[in-house]
Order: structure tokens, then C-alpha cells, then sequence
């Protein structure tokens, strides 16, 4: 553990060592620095060794958590960002958040690859069915996509995690299909 990172934060306090994987970062580490209260000692936060960025452990588990998938999904940058802002929405304990950003995803994609902006939801799903954006047998997970979305937006709902993780394992499998895999084979054309 280098020293010189931990010093950046003042008052360091030494705390029983903790194995975490960091939602910063994303490294496995152990850390025994870090500070607690006496209010309320099963509150505590820890700071990183590899990022030092301080990780708060109490009632509500690990915040940041950990962002389900995979980072650095290719496509668009918006659409990036918006598959981006889905991961961080799980790993900060906001699963419904993270559905509406899957489902918006999807209108996203749908767009980018030529839809017609302002249209119906529906039609954002069938347009990338329709025109070989899903993979074969994979008009289920967006359908999925759009099930859980609709729930989420249109109902007096909450989603869980698991709800979320599901949706965001879905979406980066799209991703991948859509903007990665083809760019893979060598002298491929579009």
C-alpha cells in the first residue's frame, strides 16, 4: 500500500481490515484505513489503497457498490454514457433508475441506427427486431427490456437489483451484437 496515497486524506483512522472490490476502481483490495463514528460504529469508511477513494460500508451494504456488467461497451458515445449511467445507477442502490436508463437505451440504439426520432417505444423495439439490430432468438431480451422499462415507468413499482442486473446484462449483450462483434472480423465491411 503506498503511503503517499493514503496521506492525501487527513485523520486516517485504523479500522479492523476489510476485503472489498472497489466500486471505483473495480479492484479486489484490503483496507484497515479509514474512519467511524462512536454514533454508530457499524458505519464505516474505508479508503481505497489503489484509488483512495473512500468506499461507505453500513445499513444500506457498499456505497459506491459495484456496477454490474461490463465496462467500456462500445457504440455511440451518448449511448455509451447512457449504458455507463445504468451500471452506476445499480452500484449506488438505485435499480429503478437503472431500468428506466436500460429502456431508454434501447430508444437510443434504435435511433442511432436509424429510426425515426419521437416515435412510440413499441416502435423503436420492433424497428430493431425488424431490421437485424437483435440477434437471432434475442427479440426476448428486448422484449424483456421493455417489459421491465414499462413497469418501471408506468406502474407504482420499485425494481430490484436483480431486476436491474438482468436488464443491464441484456443491454451490453445488444451492445456487443450491434457496435462490437462487427468491427472484430478482420476486413469486414458494414
Amino acid at each position: 500500500m503506498s503511503q503517499e496515497r493514503v496521506r492525501q486524506w487527513a485523520n486516517l483512522g485504523g479500522l479492523s481490515a476489510r476485503q472489498f472490490t472497489c466500486g471505483f476502481c473495480g479492484n479486489m483490495v484490503s483496507s484497515a484505513q479509514g474512519w467511524y463514528t462512536n454514533n454508530a460504529p457499524q458505519e464505516q469508511v474505508y479508503v481505497c489503497p489503489h484509488c483512495t477513494r473512500p468506499t461507505y460500508f453500513g445499513d444500506r451494504g457498499q456505497v459506491p457498490g459495484v456496477a454490474p456488467g461490463n465496462e467500456g461497451a462500445n457504440g455511440p458515445d451518448e449511448t455509451a454514457k447512457l449504458y455507463k449511467e445504468a451500471r452506476l445507477c445499480v452500484a449506488i442502490g438505485s435499480p429503478t433508475a437503472a431500468v428506466l436508463a436500460a429502456r431508454k437505451l434501447l430508444m437510443h440504439i434504435a435511433v442511432e441506427e436509424g429510426a425515426t426520432p419521437g416515435g412510440n417505444f413499441l416502435g423503436y423495439v420492433e424497428y430493431l427486431a425488424d431490421n437485424g439490430y437483435v440477434p437471432p432468438r434475442g427479440k426476448g431480451w428486448v422484449d424483456h427490456i421493455r417489459k421491465k422499462g414499462n413497469e418501471a415507468n408506468h406502474e407504482i413499482k420499485l425494481m430490484t437489483a436483480v431486476d436491474a442486473t438482468e436488464l443491464i446484462s441484456f443491454s451490453e449483450m445488444l451492445l456487443k451484437f450491434i457496435y462490437e462483434f462487427p468491427g472484430r472480423v478482420p476486413g469486414a465491411s458494414e
